[in-house]
């Protein structure tokens, strides 16, 4: 249990719970700080093989703490940006998003950074930054047309509306919407089932889906070296996986 987030690692998952209710899960730069070194322990934990991160109470997280600022707290550099997240472009393993109520700003930011996002159904997303005069810095602007198409990206940035979890889904950037209260059970049953793939198969995947949407071209995404599908294919679970099909039984992973 940290200062700002509680941790908890069972059956080769991580589950990251933003604990500053008391500010709708705003986050301050010690908070970002901390959340990096937990996502740092992460991807170097070789037991670890799926990480969700959601909120403490009724938010997942308004984004960034506004009132730390204007009384003046001191503002640091964030290498693996907002949430520890949004500048991590070197993970490989996967992260969900279980977002409970407000995910604003920042908190967008953060889901958005997640390979797959849970909502609950009063769940609410926005990147409201230019009505207080800023921006989404932290890679909204980035990544939210990239997810949806530059159009309706810009329908919510331009504006800073909200957006309701169902309206989430059908613009595309929400996986699924559950009631009230069960993001979270959702987001681990979506875990659990990634957790019973290979988990360098996963990784490679990921890798490959994210490199993929940098390159110009079909040929040249199909034909390039991966570090990590070369990792896949001289890895134990790679004669794993067929030997169990072949015995019909279930494969027992080790992540090498």
């Amino acid at each position: 249990m940290g200062e700002f987030c509680n941790v908890d690692k069972s059956d080769h998952i991580m589950t990251v719970t933003i604990n500053r209710p008391e500010r709708l899960n705003a986050l301050h730069p010690p908070a970002n700080a901390e959340l990096g070194d937990v996502f740092d322990d992460y991807a170097s934990d070789d037991d670890m093989w799926v990480a969700i991160i959601t909120g403490e109470g009724r938010g997942f997280s308004a984004g960034n703490d506004l009132r730390y600022q204007a009384e003046g707290g001191e503002r640091v550099p964030m290498p693996k940006g907002f949430g520890g997240l949004t500048y991590r472009f070197d993970l490989t393993k996967p992260v969900i998003a279980a977002v409970n109520g407000v995910a604003m700003g920042g908190g967008f930011e953060i889901a958005l950074a997640c390979d797959i996002i849970i909502a609950s159904e009063d769940a609410k997303f926005a990147l409201p930054e230019p009505k207080v005069g800023l921006a989404a810095l932290a890679g909204g602007l980035q990544r939210l047309p990239r997810q949806i198409g530059s159009k309706r990206a810009l329908g919510m940035i331009l504006t800073g509306r909200h957006v309701s979890a169902q309206e989430g889904y059908e613009l595309g950037f929400v996986n699924a919407v559950v009631p009230a209260g069960e993001a979270l059970d959702e987001a681990r049953r979506w875990a659990q089932m990634t957790c019973e793939c290979a988990p360098l198969s996963i990784r490679a995947s990921k890798d490959v889906v994210y490199q993929s949407l940098d390159m110009p071209s079909l040929e040249e995404s199909m034909t390039r070296h991966y570090d990590s599908v070369e990792a896949l294919r001289t890895s134990e679970d790679f004669i794993e996986g067929p030997k169990a099909f072949a015995e019909k039984r279930a494969p027992n992973w080790k992540g090498r």
